[in-house]
């Protein structure tokens, strides 16, 4: 059974929460007020992206969407912080971009090596060791954990290839491809034998080798839906050369020339950019020709254009070195195969304040913790200016400086938010 091709996927992702932090004294024979040992909670794990090469499609994410990390364990006595939450690692193709689902900007382009913290997990709270001072011998209080980074994301499966194969189903581009390099994929007589790209890395000498890509066929109106090519033109994006393949036999009675210029104008209307980048034409099946005009037609056409022409024979092996050689040939004066950069901003979160937050007061530090002033705390930047006033102006909407006020709040008096403490200043 012929394994589905899946190149885009809708996943949400979770990071864990950090652990409570311990509220604990130490208790031994003989030593009277030990004092605080409550320990820390562990930090919750993160969501990592990892390039696993032997993934050629996001199938896995076709089953399962949901993706998360493990929370911190809470801190216990004897200063003993719980365990971090374990990290979990989401493996996907190279060349798999992550996007916002609702601006489609790229947050990160996974075509290197290096994993990407996705989600971060939350900070353990502190226990009560931390709020021990020369005049708060015993605090009784101790942090929550915040809460991990939460989001969905849209993978978008964009091929890592140097050159992609282009042309009208049954040209012979499969059987191109499965004979410069050591893929095998579908061959058959008929149209749309590949529903699916397929990858070959074509060697060319000692050191020198390139990836080549078979895009399944594009036929008219690709780029509105029509075939199969609306799904897999976003496959040659990143390739730095196209081969055209064009069927001169005559076989089938279509004329060489107008299915040259009707892939070309799929590809403008796809993406002019695109149709920009350079191209090889190759004339297949010159073996089995069957009027010479067609290939003179073809040839001066695509030259006065300014496109090369390499006639060839892929099923009889004619002509395939020479065209490796010029693929070759060509790739050394192009720039590598392109990498996105990373276009997301994070926004602030939208912050609903209508449950009031919960303030205990302990020996002059106010405690203030709520479910959206946790969300608010792990989604701010305290190293950014803008993001600090913005903090600061959510804090004077929900009206908590008016309630610390009304408690009796002075000047120098502890502010204490999970992982966040201030002194209180009018």
């Amino acid at each position: 059974m012929a394994t589905t091709f899946i190149d885009k996927a809708r996943i949400s992702v979770k990071a864990g929460a950090g652990g409570n932090g311990c509220v604990s004294f130490h208790r031994e024979k003989y030593i009277a007020a030990g004092g605080p040992d409550g320990g820390d909670g562990g930090s919750g794990g993160s969501i990592i992206l990892q390039v696993d090469d032997n993934l050629s499609t996001l199938m896995d994410f076709r089953y399962k969407r949901k993706y998360v990390a493990e929370n911190g364990v809470d801190g216990s006595g004897q200063r003993k912080s719980g365990k971090d939450g374990k990290s979990l690692t989401i493996r996907v193709p190279r060349g798999t971009l992550v996007r916002d689902p609702e601006t489609s900007e790229i947050i990160q382009d996974m075509s290197g090596d290096e994993p990407f913290v996705l989600c971060r997990g939350g900070k353990g709270g502190w226990g009560n060791t931390h709020f021990a001072t020369p005049t708060r011998q015993a605090p009784r209080f101790a942090k929550s954990g915040l809460p991990g980074e939460a989001m969905e994301v849209v993978l978008e499966l964009k091929l890592l290839a140097d050159v992609g194969l282009v042309g009208f189903p049954n040209v012979g581009k499969s059987t191109l491809l499965s004979v410069v390099s050591r893929a095998n994929p579908k061959i058959a007589n008929y149209h749309f034998t590949t529903l699916y790209p397929n990858l070959g890395v074509v060697y060319v000498d000692d050191g020198v080798s390139f990836v080549m890509a078979d895009i399944p066929g594009i036929i008219e109106g690709a780029s509105e839906g029509a075939g199969l090519g609306h799904d897999f033109l976003r496959h040659i994006d990143r390739c730095r050369l196209l081969v055209h393949v064009v069927d001169v036999s005559g076989s089938e009675g279509r004329d060489p020339v107008a299915d040259f210029d009707a892939i070309n104008a799929e590809l403008v209307r796809y993406s002019p950019e695109l149709a920009r980048r350079p191209q090889l034409v190759a004339a297949n099946k010159v073996d089995v020709l069957s009027d010479l005009n067609l290939l003179e037609a073809l040839r001066a056409h695509v030259e006065a254009l300014g496109y090369p022409l390499f006639t060839l024979s892929a099923a009889a092996h004619q002509g395939t070195r020479e065209l490796v050689f010029a693929v070759a040939d060509k790739l050394r004066e192009l720039p590598p195969v392109a990498v996105y950069a990373p276009e997301y901003v994070k926004r602030p979160p939208k912050v609903d304040m209508s449950q009031p937050l919960e303030i205990t007061v302990e020996d002059n530090v106010y405690l203030v913790e709520g479910p959206w002033l946790q969300r608010l705390i792990s989604n701010t930047n305290f190293g950014d200016y803008e993001s600090r006033n913005w903090f600061d102006r959510m804090l004077r909407e929900s009206g908590l400086f008016d309630r610390l006020e009304a408690m009796g709040i002075r000047d120098g008096d502890l502010v204490s938010m999970y992982d966040l403490e201030f002194e209180y200043q009018r």
